[in-house]
């Protein structure tokens, strides 16, 4: 036991072995852990992870302790984050395992609609909204204080079980960092924690700027779907659509089939003769057989 009742100092190395035998453990266990792998450099490198960080690290009352949760968090000890909508659950590898939770209130409606329409004809897509390709004035307005999509001291609870006394202790801290490394994974995760639909950004961009792109593209599908409506073939209709920009020329299969029948006509007609000659020269020769037949009973 070390002074006033806290346990003794834990080296890093230390810290990071029971950090990674405990993960080994829970999961022999069938636990399904998700830890923050150890890393050196910049907690979050993406728009969403940073502006997370940056939230954090502008309120007074938060940096005293960031600093020794930066250091718990690239060291690995943050063995288990669980984010779910409006609360995180953690593990977290100090002296001993400690459990640590935080609830993140929900975002007020009227601020919601606020930020949509602060927002609208600036969000193109989804994808773009994720990936935090957006302009200054939307990355201003997402990240103000007290009115962005970022929560504030007061919307945010939480505790330890450790025995520090202090309101942040260095374990909260070091999950609230992990929060942001994992939202470079999961940028959908700031939306979950608010109780709030990011779609909803990109639905309000397309309903108050419908762009000319937007109308060609609905209508050209509109086009494309008259094959399935009235079962055509589309690529005929291709073909209909290339005819009409020159003059329609005579059939060549009219030319070309005239002459074929007429010779073919012209063929059939001698054969025929031949076969009714044929057929005459034989009946003229089959005439004197009866009379043959008769001379020989006449004499019988």
């Amino acid at each position: 036991m070390g002074y006033f009742g806290y346990k003794p100092y834990v080296s890093v190395a230390s810290r990071r072995a029971k950090a990674l035998s405990a993960v080994a453990k829970a999961n022999k266990k069938g636990a399904n852990y998700a830890p923050i792998a150890p890393y050196t450099g910049a907690i979050a490198k993406t728009f969403w992870g940073k502006a997370w960080c940056s939230n954090l690290e502008q309120y007074s009352d938060y940096e005293s302790r960031l600093p020794r949760g930066r250091s718990y968090v690239r060291n690995g000890a943050v063995i288990d984050l669980q984010i779910n909508t409006g609360s995180v659950q953690a593990l977290v590898m100090g002296s001993s395992l400690y459990e640590v939770n935080i609830t993140v209130q929900a975002l007020p409606e009227p601020r919601w609609k606020a930020v949509c329409a602060d927002c609208s004809n600036s969000i193109a897509s989804l994808i773009e909204l994720l990936q935090g390709k957006l302009s200054k004035p939307v990355m201003e307005r997402i990240c103000a204080p007290t009115t962005g999509l970022f929560p504030s001291p007061k919307e945010l609870k939480f505790e330890c079980s450790c025995p520090d006394w202090a309101g942040m202790c260095k374990h909260v801290a070091a999950v609230f960092y992990g929060v942001g490394a994992r939202m470079d994974q999961q940028p959908d995760l700031l939306f979950k924690l608010r109780h709030v639909n990011a779609l909803d950004l990109v639905a309000q961009a397309s309903v108050a700027k419908p762009t000319a792109s937007t109308t060609k593209s609905s209508k050209v599908m509109d086009a494309s779907d008259l094959g399935d409506v009235f079962g055509l073939d589309m690529d005929m209709g291709a073909d209909m659509g290339a005819s009409a920009d020159t003059t329609p020329a005579m059939p060549k299969t009219t030319r070309s089939k005239a002459p074929v029948t007429a010779t073919a006509k012209s063929k059939k007609t001698p054969k025929k003769a031949a076969k009714t000659t044929a057929k005459k020269t034989t009946a003229t020769k089959a005439k004197p057989k009866p009379i043959a037949k008769k001379t020989v009973a006449k004499k019988l």
